[in-house]
């Protein structure tokens, strides 16, 4: 699989997030964010500062799903992504 262009191939990551408050928000809560955080499983052609196996949070508003290989992906575009840790 290879990606063509800007795209970016990502599995999105369920995370807990604990706040100052000590609140803890579930997965579930997290979805409901705007950024979502994934690992990068294939970089598009013309992808150069995002490598495979980074984490980034990403604008999941444009952000589409698929399956691919029986295995359920995201595809974002490049200019979605907002961080790279």
């Amino acid at each position: 699989m290879k990606p063509i262009g800007k795209y970016i191939v990502v599995k999105n990551i369920e995370e807990e997030v604990k706040t100052k408050s000590g609140l803890i928000l579930s997965g579930e809560d997290t979805n409901q964010f705007r950024y979502r955080k994934a690992t990068v499983i294939e970089p598009g052609t013309d992808v150069t500062v995002i490598k495979k196996g980074d984490e980034i949070y990403y604008d999941k508003g444009t952000s589409f799903t698929m399956i691919i290989n029986d295995e359920q992906c995201t595809v974002i575009r490049e200019s979605e992504v907002v961080v790279v840790l």
